[in-house]
């Protein structure tokens, strides 16, 4: 057995690696399962004599380490070379791959929070999948709303038996990320919530079963209405240009009181009047409101002591409006055609 490693060890600097494929047949050959090393230690297991056993062991160590080092010497040789055939013509132009663009929703919303962060405002995420305290209950939201309709959310079936388990759903709004940061800090709070909603409807050129919003939260002492107006003024200019106008009309929301609807001027016509705006010359972009002291009291923040305001937009809308997009399926459907229109825009920040 030891003429035999002899042997082997000739046979081993022999031997010539030209490529990958000859590299493979010497790991096979020589450090596979059923390979010479592999075959020669099963040999080696068979022999009682302890002094021939310390001899062999040593030969066959040695036999092993230089056929592992060889082929690792190798494998670093070729991973390193540069395969060129002779065939090749080295003056063809490259057939570079086409750089991808970024979504538009994803560019609008990365806006928003480039705007709002100039302002002290933060990002703050939450679950997709909610339950009915922080998705409607702590919103102040009544039992018989309806917004827990089944036409108007998505309820996921309880898989348990336990029937005292809060409903489960997509959350309809990202108002409940709202709720979880005010039950975990102390005011001041200032955040957005940018984030993707579900809403059981009817996919049209206008509405979407799955959308995104951004919603705004300012929670601190003597905060007022006047705040919730410049910081939306704020927002409109820096989004749509320095001469757009802003206009708020009363509104209804569970969770705010006074609550409002938020137009701007047409970005089509400047406010002229024309088909966009339905010849009105203002376009609605968002609800806002002053948080309702209930609210704040379902989130353990004193009423009477913290006052607070809080706004939604959809991105769908605002990207609409920046780009003049007419149809909310295109945002969806993943049409190149419609995606590379976006291809130069450029970010202040991402």
């Amino acid at each position: 057995m030891k003429d035999k490693i002899a042997n082997y060890l000739v046979e081993l600097q022999n031997e010539q690696i030209a490529d990958k494929q000859s590299l493979e047949q010497f790991r096979l050959k020589w450090l596979s399962k059923k390979g010479i090393v592999q075959v020669l230690m099963d040999e080696f297991k068979n022999i009682t004599d302890i002094s021939v056993k310390k001899e062999l062991g040593k030969h066959i160590n040695e036999l092993k380490q230089k056929a592992q080092l060889f082929f690792d010497e190798k494998r670093k040789e070729l991973d390193n070379q540069i395969d060129i055939k002779v065939e090749d013509d080295l003056t063809l132009e490259l057939n570079l791959v086409e750089q991808g663009s970024l979504h538009p929703l994803t560019i609008v919303r990365k806006q928003i929070i480039d705007i709002f962060s100039k302002i002290g405002f933060v990002v703050s995420d939450g679950p997709e999948i909610e339950d009915d305290w922080h998705n409607f209950t702590a919103l102040n939201t009544p039992p018989d709303h309806p917004a827990r309709d089944m036409q108007d959310t998505f309820y996921i079936e309880n898989t348990t038996d336990d029937i005292t388990e809060s409903p489960k759903m997509l959350r309809t709004q990202t108002s409940s990320v709202q709720i979880r940061v005010m039950e975990n800090a102390e005011p001041p709070i200032r955040i957005i919530c940018p984030g993707r909603v579900y809403r059981n409807e009817t996919i049209s050129a206008r509405a979407h079963c799955q959308f995104h919003q951004v919603e705004g939260l300012y929670v601190d002492e003597d905060v007022s209405f006047a705040d919730l107006k410049s910081t939306l003024l704020y927002f409109v200019k820096e989004m749509f240009g320095k001469d757009t106008q802003l206009r708020m009309r009363p509104s209804y929301f569970p969770f705010t009181e006074p609550s409002a609807e938020v137009d701007i001027s047409c970005t089509i016509c400047g406010g002229k009047g024309c088909p966009v705006c339905k010849h009105t010359g203002w376009v609605e972009i968002l609800g806002c409101g002053m948080v309702d002291p209930k609210v704040l009291d379902n989130c353990g923040i004193s009423s009477r002591k913290y006052t607070g305001f809080a706004f939604g937009m959809g991105i769908e809308r605002i990207t609409m409006l920046k780009y003049r997009i007419n149809d909310l399926r295109l945002f969806f459907e993943n049409d190149v055609r419609f995606l590379k229109q976006f291809k130069d825009e450029r970010l202040v920040s991402f």
